[in-house]
């Protein structure tokens, strides 16, 4: 079951090595060559008394040889002679059941940090050994930890058997550059992952020359992805940055002229607008004279005002109820009624009215003209 609650490791050393393997095939192969030479391991399995070499590559083993431990005759050189592969081998001594042990404990996962502390201290309830008799090593188990557990592997030795084999091994000119166990045994394409019986001052020195070159390879083509990665990103980010700066210049040219715009659209609104209520009203002038030419001598007017496109006159006629039909007969006026019942003067006789009527637009002389032009042509 998938466990939500578990954390994540982050192992930055297993990533560059990780990382550095996967960055190899940049390396030109005779710069690889000359960085490292070796083309498999030569792996020896004590068995008894005796030893058996085997030479290991891309997984697959091939039997060398068999000779007895405390073999002081044996010839490396000529080993070397008839197979030059042997030559730049590094050596694994894998130990059998017979020189080593594996357990596997359950752990709480508190104990991660410092596992090797931990079953250090308790060694001697997991083992018949104490801390001081053995060389061991605690590997994680991967998938096989319970919720708040963490299942580990316990891998150890005895420090006499362990010397001793060293010993020999050194003796017969194959001093080991690790020691494992074969039913744990570490995976020779990636050794830098694995673990190593050996103390520390057993093992080898790894010579610096071709570290040093190794990692200034790592260095350059870390350097090179990181310019391929980069560059690309920068010039993007320059030419953003220059269009952005492009852009609020335009911008505020843009605004500037939307304002302007804005100014002209509201004075031609203005505009339009003086022009339709002028427009709307008729003239003064014409007005008066219209109404001079529809009323005749026999009726005068004693009032007269004009608001909002409605005229309202007041005065007396001898017929003021004719007055509707003359004033609605021009184009300028329209519904003429009275405001108020029409009254009779006592002394003059005369009819006294009250009349409202909506004032229209008058047609424009010149526009008359044109028009009767246009029709004669036709």
């Amino acid at each position: 079951m998938l466990n939500l609650n578990s954390t994540i490791d982050l192992n930055f050393k297993q990533f560059w090595r990780w990382w550095r393997r996967e960055l190899s095939f940049l390396v030109p192969e005779k710069i690889r060559r000359f960085v490292s030479e070796q083309r498999g391991f030569m792996v020896v399995r004590p068995e008894g008394q005796q030893l058996t070499l085997s030479y290991v590559h891309d997984g697959q083993a091939e039997t060398l040889l068999t000779l007895d431990r405390n073999a002081r005759d044996f010839n490396l050189q000529s080993l070397y002679e008839q197979d030059a592969r042997l030559a730049k081998a590094p050596v694994i001594l894998r130990l059998t059941v017979q020189e080593a042990i594996q357990k596997e404990l359950g752990l709480p996962a508190a104990a991660k940090e410092n596992l090797k502390q931990v079953v250090a201290y308790e060694l001697d309830r997991y083992t018949p050994f104490k801390a001081d008799q053995v060389y061991f090593t605690v590997q994680p188990l991967v998938g096989v930890s319970e919720p708040g557990q963490l299942g580990v592997s316990l891998i150890l030795t005895s420090r006499a058997v362990l010397d001793g084999w060293y010993e020999d091994l050194k003796a017969l000119g194959l001093p080991p550059l690790v020691a494992d166990y074969e039913g744990f045994a570490n995976d020779l394409e990636q050794l830098d992952d694995g673990y190593n019986l050996l103390p520390e001052h057993l093992r080898q020195k790894t010579p610096r020359i071709p570290r040093l070159i190794t990692w200034v390879l790592a260095g350059v083509c870390a350097l090179l992805l990181l310019a391929v990665i980069a560059m690309p990103v920068w010039f993007e980010y320059q030419t953003v940055n220059a269009l952005e700066i492009k852009a609020a210049s335009l911008e505020k040219e843009a605004k500037k002229v939307k304002a302007l715009q804005a100014e002209i659209d509201a004075i031609i609104d203005e505009t339009r607008q003086l022009i339709t209520e002028k427009n709307a009203i008729p003239e003064t002038l014409v007005m008066l004279n219209t109404l001079s030419t529809l009323i005749k001598d026999d009726t005068w007017l004693a009032y007269l005002q004009y608001q909002d496109g409605h005229l309202q006159i007041q005065g007396e006629s001898p017929a003021a109820s004719t007055l509707i039909a003359v004033l609605e007969a021009s184009e300028l006026f329209t519904n003429a009624r009275f405001a108020s019942p029409v009254t009779q003067d006592s002394v003059s006789k005369m009819e006294r009215f009250q009349i409202t009527v909506d004032v229209g637009k008058a047609k424009d002389p010149d526009s008359e003209t044109a028009e009767e032009e246009e029709g004669n042509g036709q």
